[in-house]
């Protein structure tokens, strides 16, 4: 017996948008930070603060 679906055939989902970032060279946020929770990055001289919250989640801040 073959079995059926409530749902008709469609397209596919696309892809989530991470998808393709992990794609491209993807940089692990917690070697980057060097096990500290701040780090200053600088972008064309202008410095931006990344932080990682209590709750495991990163702020980028100018």
């Amino acid at each position: 017996m073959e079995k059926s679906s409530k749902f008709p055939p469609g397209p596919e989902a696309p892809a989530p948008a991470f998808a393709t970032a992990v794609a491209l060279d993807a940089i692990d946020a917690r070697s980057l930070m060097k096990g500290r929770k701040e780090a200053l990055l600088l972008l064309d001289g202008e410095p931006y603060r990344l932080r990682i919250t209590g709750n495991n989640k990163l702020i980028l801040t100018k």
